[in-house]
């Protein structure tokens, strides 16, 4: 019986190991997610408005997911320094609830990705056509535009449909060179159309996300099943380190 609790030894050490290694990539996993949450917040807040009529929740979703996996990944960590049978149990149990967690979502964003589509497109439209350059959607085109070198609208520059147009013209944010860009240019649409950059916004943003899809998808499903890694990880070393007590005894 001792030399067998001896050939356990070394292979505890071993799953010990690569649990502690998972749990760091884990736990950098979720500092990215944090991060990419915190930067939509704080950089792309503004820019919401113009993606639903309602406020969007997936940044605080990420930043919380984000968190959360921080915090079971050094509980991880501990449970395995710990080398406690429950607490790699309750590591293993927890990790499987994430992995269904991120599943779900990464198949709902896949089988609604043309609703979600549809929803930014009425969304986008409704801005470009009651755009007054005062209210928070307006400010909030202009900035887009002007930070991306686009002209907002659906597949081009849009405005000319626009109830600004009589009376404002295309708006400034849309032109190419700003100095070479005055007001009877814009209210001019053959002239306009010279000067302003003709890309719109919800083409540049849709074609993005259909030629990233692969990857995006990849990845997602990816940090999904890494989780069965910790998991089984977990249950095996929870289960060396039982049997390695129960031969002690």
């Amino acid at each position: 019986m001792s030399r067998r609790r001896f050939q356990t030894k070394p292979l505890i050490f071993c799953l010990k190991t690569l649990l502690l290694v998972y749990s760091f990539v884990f736990w950098v996993s979720g500092i990215v997610l944090l991060s990419v949450g915190l930067w939509w917040i704080l950089m792309l807040g503004p820019y919401s408005v113009l993606i639903s009529r309602a406020p969007s929740a997936v940044p605080f979703v990420l930043s919380g997911t984000g968190a959360g996996i921080v915090v079971l990944s050094l509980f991880g960590c501990w449970a395995t320094c710990r080398g406690q049978c429950w607490m790699l149990r309750t590591y293993a149990v927890l990790l499987s609830l994430v992995f269904f967690t991120e599943l779900i979502a990464g198949i709902s964003g896949f089988i609604f990705r043309h609703e979600i589509k549809g929803s930014f497109y009425s969304s986008f439209s409704e801005a470009v056509q009651k755009y007054n350059a005062l209210d928070e959607r307006s400010l909030a085109v202009d900035d887009l535009q002007r930070k991306v070198s686009i002209c907002c609208g659906v597949s081009n520059c849009s405005w000319l449909h626009s109830s600004y147009f009589p009376n404002g013209g295309v708006p400034g944010s849309c032109c190419v060179q700003i100095n070479d860009c005055d007001h009877d240019d814009l209210r001019n649409a053959s002239r306009a159309a010279e000067k302003v950059y003709s890309q719109g916004c919800f083409e540049l943003v849709t074609s993005f996300i259909d030629r990233n899809l692969g990857i995006i998808a990849g990845v997602t499903f990816g940090i999904a099943f890494s989780q069965l890694i910790g998991t089984t990880v977990a249950c095996c070393l929870s289960r060396f380190i039982h049997t390695n007590q129960y031969q002690m005894v």
